[in-house]
């Protein structure tokens, strides 16, 4: 008779901060296009769609090398990052950046269950940090891990296991990492996360978890919970503002259920 795989939780929850943790409210695309705009870099929507949550500047240096001589695209791609961040700074300072509802409320009883909690971000050093003190979120996370301590942002998986070396994790089979972006869970599928848990939002590029290979489960934003057993529970949301503790919940039960490789939830990849 075939042993029940026992279950173990995670000993790390990497997590994503804007349109995971964070709500975006619209500020992020409109902040791409004026920077794209202000230093005449040339992109199309579908090219910005699918490098969502890479590294700012390197996906700005990225798009200005195709216009601009190599010496020159490094500093168009420094002036649309100041163009960009100083939109998502007015951004703050005019209301926006709130959490998503339950976001600390989550993180909160994932720490006190013993799981640490990481922070990473494609955004650089300065505007992670206002965001973090913006937020009163100081000590909020185990860790923040910025792009500048990593040799390559997402789809690499170097921001991952930079949490794991400041927290003193391993393996990387108890790491779950969380996010909202299609490069987001590349990037956990590339680091062998034990567990990839995509979550709907704004910036989510990727509504079907099957186009995210090795994602283990999906989470709507709102409406209908699909629980572990892959019935619907009408009127219990799991992300946004139907519960961003729910989503965090249902991400830890649904660890359990993909250790040992069963498949449930709404993922069945």
């Amino acid at each position: 008779m075939r042993a029940k795989p026992v279950f173990q939780a995670p000993l790390l929850v990497v997590t994503d901060l804007m349109g995971t943790t964070l709500r975006d409210d619209g500020a992020v695309l409109p902040a791409y296009h004026a920077a794209f705009a202000e230093c005449s870099i040339p992109f199309t929507e579908a090219e910005l769609a699918a490098r969502r949550g890479a590294h700012k500047l390197s996906l700005f240096t990225e798009f200005a090398l195709r216009r601009y001589p190599a010496e020159e695209a490094p500093k168009v791609a420094a002036a649309a990052l100041e163009v960009f961040e100083r939109r998502l700074r007015h951004f703050l300072a005019t209301g926006g950046g709130t959490e998503i509802r339950g976001a600390e409320q989550a993180v909160a009883r994932l720490r006190a269950a013993g799981i640490k909690v990481a922070l990473t971000s494609g955004f650089d050093r300065g505007l992670i940090a206002d965001i973090v003190a913006h937020c009163g979120w100081s000590e909020l996370f185990d860790a923040v891990v910025y792009p500048d301590e990593v040799p390559a942002g997402r789809p690499a998986p170097y921001l991952i296991f930079q949490a794991m070396q400041k927290l003193l994790v391993r393996p990387v089979a108890r790491v779950a990492v969380i996010g909202d972006t299609s490069l987001d869970l590349q990037a956990g599928t590339n680091a062998g996360a034990g567990w990839v848990v995509g979550v709907l939002s704004e910036s989510t590029d990727s509504p079907v978890p099957g186009l995210v290979p090795g994602t283990h489960v999906f989470l709507p934003r709102f409406g209908a919970r699909q629980d572990l057993d892959g019935q619907d529970k009408p009127g219990q949301g799991v992300l946004g503002e139907a519960s961003y503790l729910s989503s965090a919940r249902a991400s830890v039960r649904a660890c359990g259920s993909v250790s040992g490789r069963e498949q449930t939830g709404p993922s069945q990849t």
